[in-house]
């Protein structure tokens, strides 16, 4: 591990110092042909690589770092947890001149669209099967990402990011030599990173970048099984921003925006969703009985899981809106989930399709994208023993999503949600929302 750290760092030094080396620059109001290779400030701060747009740049960094155990069976079953990732990013920046009220309420984030790769070989599992260990495989990732600065000067900027996207791992749960891995029980995976970042110039337009980096990557209980991979360790790596000094000048207040006189509005949010999900019950039943047919089958089936949401919600900021609903959910797995309970002694369980939560609700807009966040309390759910057992305290569950909005339908929208327990993924579905002004 610390080879390959010691060998990335040494990749960045090269690659800063050969970048710094070229010399093909234009002005950035392309007015004069005057050479950009002189010393002075002022001279650097006109001046950028004429084969790249003043909004775009780029990122590279590694992720030196460990895979966590979340729970006691998790932690049991790592032997080693080591991992080690490598990413690059290519990255937007919203100007001043833009006109973009979002931007300007954001502090002028950076979008950034990228590629990770995680070299997960170091982690070694066992639980299960005592006499071999299981290898967590190696992901590689496609991901999109916000960052937005909290503090941000001349030479310094501190920033929160998040990010989702789609991994696909080489290795996943098998009966033949992965048998120990309950982390990832499917090839394809949803990705998700949260994390802190600290930024500090080391020229006009080059930077180092730091700060602690969490992951996650899970199929969303589209298989099982489904504990998850958890990632989190430091970052460091060498960024690019010919924009690095112009978000520093703030929007002329006066300049006409559209969006300038939000009205603050009351709707109600009207959603249904559609989604899909493996069984718990089925992964502990074919895990626990060595006599079954399908003892330890890495082949589960699918279940449909629908639901619909009404939520009273207040616009009172661009960027932010919340409320309070409804949630009723249909599960088409109840019956199965009745008769393992019989099999497995506990008839005694009440069993229904039906659940019914109330949840408080939070969204996030950025123009027509947004994120829906929610957490809530079953007022009726009866779905067996180990949901009971399982599923946390008091019954909590959560929910987040991603969404787009068509302003020419009404501002209907459309995107995907995650349900979860104490943070374990219940099913993914898809959502379709219609708002009504009250």
């Amino acid at each position: 591990m610390k080879r390959l750290t010691v060998l990335f760092l040494a990749i960045l030094w090269i690659h800063y110092h050969a970048c710094a080396s070229i010399t093909p620059y234009v002005s950035i109001d392309d007015t004069s042909s005057t050479s950009c290779n002189g010393d002075t400030t002022a001279m650097a701060e006109r001046c950028r690589p004429k084969n790249l747009p003043d909004k775009w740049g780029y990122m590279i960094m590694a992720v030196p770092g460990k895979v966590l155990g979340l729970d006691k069976y998790g932690r049991d079953e790592l032997v080693e947890d080591n991992t080690f990732a490598v990413a690059g990013e290519l990255r937007y920046t919203p100007q001043p001149e833009d006109n973009d009220r979002y931007a300007e309420d954001y502090n002028y984030p950076t979008f950034s669209v990228g590629f990770r790769y995680s070299f997960n070989h170091g982690t070694k599992l066992t639980r299960v099967v005592k006499n071999y260990y299981s290898v967590l495989g190696d992901v590689a990732t496609v991901y999109g990402k916000f960052s937005r600065p909290v503090i941000r000067t001349q030479r310094f900027e501190f920033a929160y990011y998040i990010g989702t996207g789609i991994g696909y791992s080489h290795r996943k749960y098998n009966t033949t030599d992965e048998v120990n891995n309950e982390f990832i029980g499917s090839k394809w995976n949803i990705f998700f990173t949260a994390g802190l970042s600290a930024t500090f110039k080391i020229g006009p337009e080059w930077a180092v970048i730091t700060g602690i980096d969490f992951s996650h990557h899970s199929n969303g209980a589209l298989n099982r099984p489904n504990k998850g991979s958890n990632y989190l360790g430091p970052l460091i790596g060498v960024v690019y921003s010919p924009q690095s000094k112009r978000p520093q000048e703030r929007r002329n207040k006066t300049t006409p925006d559209a969006t300038e006189n939000l009205k603050k509005d009351l709707y109600l949010e009207l959603s249904v969703g559609i989604g899909a999900k493996t069984l718990l019950e089925d992964w502990l039943y074919t895990q626990g009985h060595p006599n079954i047919p399908n003892y330890r089958t890495s082949k589960f089936s699918t279940y449909g899981a629908f639901s619909m949401q009404t939520a009273l919600m207040y616009r009172y900021a661009r960027r932010w809106a919340s409320g309070f609903g409804f949630d009723v959910f249909y599960s088409d797995y109840a019956d199965k989930i009745e008769r393992l309970d019989n099999i497995t002694g506990h008839s005694n369980e009440k069993h229904s399709p039906w659940s019914v939560g109330f949840a408080l609700k939070h969204e996030v807009f950025y123009g027509r994208f947004s994120v829906r966040m929610g957490i809530g309390t079953y007022l009726y759910r009866h779905m067996g023993y180990v949901a009971k057992e399982e599923e946390g305290p008091k019954w909590l569950y959560e929910r987040i999503g991603l969404f787009y909005s068509f302003p020419a339908l009404g501002h209907a929208s459309f995107g995907f949600s995650v349900n979860a327990h104490s943070t374990k993924a219940d099913f993914t579905e898809l959502v379709i929302s219609y708002p009504i002004k009250l």
